[in-house]
């Protein structure tokens, strides 16, 4: 055991190896609920008799769910501690994820609800985490459990149809993960961190709404809100559209699915390409061309060239989100400041995410071609890289000493 840093008082740290671990293992949890579903959604509403409204309710409520219940993080975090909040969302994870075996609308539906919630809050106490606990290397961490989050994501997409076949059946399937939950919850709970949780600076001013008024955190949330749209339409439309394109749907999917596996590269490289600068500019830019680069190629380029197209794709979203989290830990001077720019980061940017996979939708309703829908794809990509320019700038929130909230250029 090691002691912490100064912020953190007498509290009692884990060696780095095994924080790190614990963080891979919670990590892990926090996509397969949300990929689990999708491959299974014929088969649930072809046995429930749920409408074509209420799955999509499905699909759509995670995703909304990220973006309402991040800024509880920071709130709960502060009364009960970091660690207790952490364990708390793995306990609700794993009700949420045994209340969805139980097969009724009902139930698959608060089932939904919970596990969203859960994922919202523990997604936005990593990186306040990562920053407690090993400030110096905070952005090479984040890499790593980014890496385990797209991994977790590849899981739960590519063994939700063998499982179910396997365990007999989409109830079973979707409430194995609990399992895995489970074990992050007992695992985080016997080794985390222990101690008093942080308490706020007395001459700290002000809190997320402080954060509001610097367009610093505007053109992080706002970032994380792009690149995450794109993210969540690949995932909920990219095989629809490959077909569409003439692909089979087999071959759609596994477009889909090593697209998924090539983000593990990415999502572990891009923080160490952030390094190289001083800022994130240049690599916030390669990583977004590849992106743009992979959605043409696949949704108009030549056919030939659609394993290309596979392989930027991936290596674009992988890194254009572990640089968003990333970005998250570069741009606050402190965990504390962390845990509030992730709340207001993750909060925001997941409820602006979740109106891509529905605008897709209403395109593909209105009947639009493949030609102008990767053109609005291509727009969010320029948006994105947009704001990734004042974003990716060597600036960082801090207090200062009268306790008032500035950006300054980071030392």
């Amino acid at each position: 055991m090691t002691t912490s840093s100064p912020e953190a008082g007498h509290r009692l740290a884990l060696s780095p190896l095994p924080f790190v671990l614990l963080m891979v293992l919670v990590a892990l949890n926090l996509r397969p609920a949300l990929s689990s579903l999708a491959p299974l959604l014929a088969r649930i509403q072809q046995e429930t008799g749920l409408s074509a409204m209420a799955i999509g309710t499905l699909t759509t409520l995670p995703v909304l769910c990220l973006g309402l219940f991040a800024p509880l993080a920071p709130w709960l975090s502060r009364r009960l501690g970091a660690e207790m909040t952490l364990s708390l969302a793995l306990a609700v994870l794993t009700t949420g994820l045994l209340l969805r075996g139980l097969a009724t609308p009902t139930w698959l539906l608060a089932g939904t609800l919970l596990v969203g919630a859960a994922i919202g809050i523990a997604g936005t106490l990593l990186p306040a985490l990562v920053k407690r606990e090993l400030p110096a290397g905070a952005d090479l961490v984040t890499g790593v459990y980014t890496m385990a989050l797209c991994l977790g994501g590849a899981l739960g997409a590519g063994l939700s149809i063998p499982l179910a076949g396997t365990l007999g059946g989409w109830p079973v399937s979707l409430a194995s993960w609990s399992t895995l939950a489970l074990l992050a919850l007992l695992a985080w709970t016997l080794l985390m961190p222990r101690g008093p949780a942080v308490a706020s600076s007395p001459s700290e001013r002000g809190g997320t709404l402080a954060l509001l008024r610097h367009p610093l955190a505007w053109q992080v949330m706002l970032y994380m809100g792009t690149q995450s749209s794109l993210a969540y339409i690949v995932f909920g439309w990219l095989p629809t559209l490959l077909v569409a394109r003439g692909y089979a749907e087999s071959e759609a999917g596994w477009l889909m699915g090593m697209s998924v596996m090539v983000q593990l590269v990415s999502a572990l490289a891009a923080p160490w390409l952030a390094r190289l600068g001083r800022d994130q500019r240049p690599a916030l830019l390669i990583v977004l061309a590849c992106t743009a680069g992979g959605l043409w190629l696949l949704l108009l380029g030549p056919s030939a060239w659609r394993w290309a197209g596979v392989v930027m794709l991936g290596l674009g979203q992988g890194g254009s989100f572990s640089l968003a989290l990333t970005l998250i830990v570069l741009r606050s001077a402190d965990s504390r400041l962390a845990g509030r720019l992730s709340g207001l980061a993750q909060g925001g940017g997941y409820s602006l995410a979740a109106l891509g996979p529905l605008g897709v939708g209403v395109m593909l309703e209105l009947k639009l071609d493949l030609a102008a829908i990767t053109l609005v794809l291509l727009a969010i990509v320029a948006l994105a890289a947009g704001l990734a320019l004042l974003a990716g700038r060597d600036r960082r929130l801090e207090t200062n000493a009268g306790g008032a909230l500035v950006t300054r250029i980071a030392p």
